[in-house]
């Protein structure tokens, strides 16, 4: 699976904004990711969220509480951010440095591993995050963008 680049993953969070994000919403973009994911037996965990609310969660066999954890660190990173989890892991190796290191924050609570993307509206801008983990983190990311991807061509 071919890592994306800084600049693809720049254009990607324009091309992700959501017209409207609500409860409606939510669970059809829970609902894709599970599908896919259900269809491909994988191991995943998914978490939608706004404004520190879950909104979908789900877990696929093969997953454990492990998996929870890095979901939190992962949303902790994208709301901290406005960007996501693979882009901040990028440009943390681009830069020879960590999340840690570069900004002072606790590996505990915050982690650059894909797959957490922003939850963006046009209108307001980032007012969540959709966190995948169970996967390589390249992959997780692109769970997710598949997922948006596919619930926007609806």
């Amino acid at each position: 699976m071919t890592t994306p680049s800084l600049e693809e993953l720049a254009r990607e969070l324009e091309e992700l904004r959501f017209d409207r994000f609500d409860l409606d919403v939510a669970w059809r973009l829970g609902c894709l990711v599970r599908e896919i994911a259900h269809a491909d037996a994988l191991p995943v965990r998914m978490e939608l969220s706004v404004a520190g609310n879950v909104l979908f969660a789900t877990a696929l066999p093969g997953t454990s509480p492990d998996n929870a954890e890095w979901i939190r660190r992962k949303r902790n990173t994208v709301m901290r951010f406005h960007r996501s989890s693979l882009a901040l892991r990028l440009e943390c190796e681009a830069k020879g440095t960590t999340l840690g290191a570069r900004f002072g924050l606790d590996d505990k609570d915050f982690v650059a591993s894909g797959g957490g993307v922003p939850i963006a509206t046009r209108a307001t801008g980032v007012i969540g995050a959709a966190v995948v983990s169970g996967l390589p983190d390249v992959e997780d990311h692109q769970l997710m963008v598949l997922a948006i991807r596919a619930l926007h061509s609806e």
